[in-house]
């Protein structure tokens, strides 16, 4: 896995501890949950809201 072994991964939790504390742990677990979830939900949806500009020139209305 990315060439992380076990031995690298432990310390890197126990940085993660020693910075946020254990009472923050879940809470950061949780908002990195829901960024994958809207990552992946984002990378299969096809995206709504693009338009080609000759679509935008034809809907923008003229006011003399």
């Amino acid at each position: 896995m990315f060439g992380i072994g076990m031995p690298e991964l432990i310390i890197i939790l126990i940085i993660i501890l020693i910075i946020f504390g254990a009472g923050k742990l879940p809470e950061i677990g949780s908002g990195i949950g829901k960024g994958i979830k809207n990552f992946k939900k984002a990378t299969k949806e096809p995206p709504e809201e693009i338009t080609s500009p000759e679509e935008e020139d034809n809907s923008v209305v003229h006011k003399d």
